[in-house]
């Protein structure tokens, strides 16, 4: 929202803070400023000059004119505006003058004809495209009769004005308005506010003989129609012009600019229909049909849907209720009889059919967040007294409307102890009041008791909450005092943060880089590297094609950047994420599992003059899995089901019996299409992680009595395996046994066919006391026995 310095100054006359002050003070108590700038800036030395004569230039498009710039002699300015007329006033910028761009102007030669200057069109001194009413092919702009010679052009334009831009928030939509602005400021300052009264002349026709009016939705509250005959169409006066533009509107004629100021003025939006195009005297607000079709005033045909209000005349759309009017009916050159409509829609409707159609406007933005439902009438009234002004025409009597809607009182009430515990501070009776008649609300007071009525341009006030809210921006939030939290509760991280916190210390001590991704993706991606059909989740209306459904795995992310790297000469990438996938689930709503996952890609080690690159393989991200999950009882399985993945490099992670993840390498074919370097990936279910976490590691005390080692040398048959040994030992109970390591296994020359060799380190330890040979010995036999007899073994 831009506010004019200069319209806010008129509305809250004795406002003496600067737009600077006004900035700082506006923001610290409620309503961000972004800045303030002013349409002179940049721009010098531009001057009201009057064209006293001019000569073409044969066999070109320019002339040769004589301006008169209040000096001694006339400035000679060769111009190839076509729109040159002696006797006009134009801008004039002198030499040294500086233009849009910081373009300095120099005296030149033309055709060999001196220049000592510029005459100018509105987009040569920094007037946007979107808000001049002229094309710069139009030519230069002709300033008012009644302009001085030789003073400067910024009065003249309100250019010499100063722009607060403000970020209004959907909470402070009463912000959205030059009065509503004005009732903010003044509450700050606390200054009285003055707006213009109504002086609404009509004749004796009724407009109920005119034109009459039907609604068939409980999503328009109220809809009103004023007529006004005998309208000229024409320029709106400068004054009007200049305070259109200073708000980032563009003007067109005196009736739909007499609209839109309404709407800056009011926050009210308002439509100017041209009513001899109607064909009909009576106009139905409905809902629209399926598929019916309307061209609105962009040119663009419209397929409408059942959710869309539309306003009709003998049968037909003439509007898209409370987005944009229709074609047919728009106010041109010929108008001359104006419908004003005003209206309150339903901010939901509105809100989806702007987005639908991509016609986000000033006037949707205001219904979507909501107006003063109070002044709906006062606005209409405002509007069609001021068309009657400048477009010379009469307002037929009365308004015909659907309803006389008035939006319900509101009271809230609060104690001073309740705005005092909330606020922490020790404000009396008399300064809580004060602030609320500071704000413009009628409070009435019973011992501490506050009633306060709200008006109906702060609709965003209904609870107790909200009158504290205003208590503590009006008495400023640097002025509250500051308190630490009471309480003996100490914070502690969940049992998911602490994991995430440790895998990403394992992750980044791997050297891997964190990245965040993004949570949407394609369909096609969204379902890479999971196997099988999986249902997604998808956006109704996305941004883009490449975000509108939601990820079940984060690795297709991962990939994306490493494509970005790599095409940027970055070829070795080691990278990983830890966020949330989205899996189907019964309910409407996903469920979220979070997950880590990394890429690698390229070279471990880089080439140097004494040893080639090593480049990354899957033991290199089998290693940095097992490193991550060192703590619990894993095992690896050869994995073929997911074509993402290179079949002969991939295995599935287990923990138990429960699988929680993969790592492999990425399908030479997948990596093609992504446009990369072989790549290797994992993926983990951290929620699986924390539901299997080991119990927590009990300290031993480090044994005082040595240990003892003994070798055991067996001849075995060639098919059976180390796992099985390893069981038999184990089962052999032996409780002194404390570790049992594998050091040769021999198959070959002077062993019979069909057995191998294999020997083991087995060592004994006692922690109570030194181990006796008897001892060891007892427990060999033991496991000897028990592998003779289960694996039919022969001791070497």
């Amino acid at each position: 929202m831009n506010i004019s310095y200069k319209w806010l100054k008129e509305l809250v006359p004795e406002l003496t803070a600067t737009a600077q002050d006004l900035e700082e003070k506006m923001s610290t108590s409620g309503i961000e400023v972004e800045g303030v700038t002013s349409p002179a800036d940049g721009l010098s030395k531009l001057v009201v000059g009057e064209i006293l004569s001019f000569e073409d230039i044969p066999e070109t498009h320019l002339h040769v004119c004589q301006v008169d710039v209040g000096e001694a002699e006339a400035l000679q300015i060769v111009c190839g505006a076509p729109n040159v007329v002696a006797g006009n006033k134009a801008i004039v910028a002198l030499v040294g003058a500086r233009i849009k761009d910081n373009v300095k102007i120099k005296k030149g030669k033309m055709r060999g004809f001196e220049s000592q200057g510029m005459l100018c069109a509105l987009d040569e001194i920094g007037v946007p495209d979107s808000i001049n009413p002229m094309k710069h092919e139009d030519g230069i702009y002709v300033m008012p009769a009644t302009a001085k010679k030789g003073e400067s052009i910024f009065p003249y334009l309100d250019m010499d004005d100063e722009i607060i831009e403000l970020s209004i928030t959907p909470n402070r939509a009463d912000a959205l308005s030059m009065r509503g602005t004005a009732y903010e400021v003044g509450a700050i300052y606390d200054l009285p506010v003055k707006f213009d009264a109504v002086h609404l002349t009509e004749i004796s026709t009724a407009t109920a003989d005119k034109i009459k009016v039907t609604v068939e939705t409980d999503k328009v509250p109220t809809y009103k129609i004023r007529v006004i005959e005998n309208v000229t169409i024409a320029p709106s006066p400068l004054w009007l012009q200049n305070r259109l533009m200073n708000a980032g509107i563009r003007p067109i004629n005196n009736v739909v600019d007499v609209t839109n100021y309404i709407m800056m003025y009011y926050g009210q939006p308002l439509h100017s229909f041209d009513f001899d195009q109607f064909g009909s005297d009576e106009i139905l607000v409905r809902q629209a049909t399926e598929n019916e079709k309307l061209t609105t005033l962009d040119g663009e045909e419209r397929t409408l849907e059942s959710e869309d209000i539309v306003i009709t005349a003998n049968g037909k759309p003439v509007a898209l209720g409370g987005v944009m009017g229709g074609l047919d009916s728009e106010i041109t050159a010929k108008t001359s009889t104006v419908a004003l409509e005003a209206a309150l829609f339903n901010g939901t409707s509105i809100r989806k059919t702007s987005q639908k159609f991509a016609l986000r406007s000033e006037a949707s933005a205001r219904f979507e967040k909501g107006i003063n439902e109070g002044t709906v009438r006062e606005a209409l009234d405002y509007a069609a007294a001021l068309i009657a002004e400048l477009a010379g025409g009469t307002v037929l009597s009365g308004v015909v409307e659907s309803s006389d809607y008035q939006p319900a009182p509101v009271s809230v009430q609060i104690t001073l102890s309740r705005v005092n515990h909330a606020l922490g501070t020790e404000l009396t009776k008399a300064e809580v009041e004060k602030i609320f008649v500071q704000l413009g609300f009628k409070v009435t007071t019973d011992d501490e008791l506050f009633t306060v009525e709200i008006p109906s341009r702060r609709w965003d006030i209904s609870i107790e909450a909200d009158l504290v809210e205003e208590v503590a921006r009006l008495y400023g939030y640097d002025n509250l005092p500051s308190t630490l939290p009471q309480g003996e509760t100490a914070g502690e991280l969940t049992a998911m943060q602490k994991l995430r916190r440790k895998v990403r210390t394992s992750l980044e001590g791997a050297g891997l880089s964190e990245v965040i991704g993004y949570s949407l993706t394609t369909t096609e991606k969204a379902v890479e590297f999971v196997g099988g059909n999986l249902a997604t989740t998808s956006l109704m209306m996305p941004m883009t094609e490449d975000r509108q459904t939601l990820r079940v795995n984060m690795i297709p992310g991962l990939l994306d950047i490493i494509h970005y790297n790599q095409n940027r000469k970055n070829p070795d990438i080691a990278i990983y994420e830890i966020g949330n996938i989205f899996l189907p689930s019964d309910t409407e709503r996903p469920t979220e599992v979070p997950n880590a996952a990394f890429a690698i890609s390229g070279n471990i080690e880089a080439k140097s003059y004494n040893h080639p690159a090593v480049p990354v393989d899957f033991y290199y991200a089998k290693g940095i899995v097992e490193e991550l999950l060192a703590d619990y009882d894993i095992h690896f399985e050869a994995m073929t089901s997911n074509s993402a993945l290179h079949p002969g490099r991939t295995a599935a992670i287990y923990i138990g019996e429960r699988p929680i993840g993969f790592v492999g390498q990425v399908h030479p074919a997948l990596a093609k299409k992504y446009d990369i370097s072989d790549t290797y990936v994992a993926g983990i279910d951290l929620q699986a992680m924390l539901d299997l976490k080991p119990e927590q590691t009990v300290f031993v005390d480090i044994p005082k009595f040595p240990a003892v080692s003994r070798d055991i040398a067996m001849l075995i048959d060639e098919d059976k395996t180390h796992a099985e040994i390893l069981d038999v030992i184990r089962n052999s109970r032996v409780k002194t046994l404390v570790n049992i390591e594998l050091f040769d296994v021999y198959q070959g020359k002077n062993l019979p066919a069909g057995k191998k060799s294999m020997a083991y380190s087995l060592t004994f330890q006692n922690p109570a006391n030194t181990m006796t040979d008897e001892e060891i010995n007892t427990a060999m036999k033991k496991i000897t026995k028990n592998l003779v007899e289960t694996l039919a073994i022969e001791i070497r």
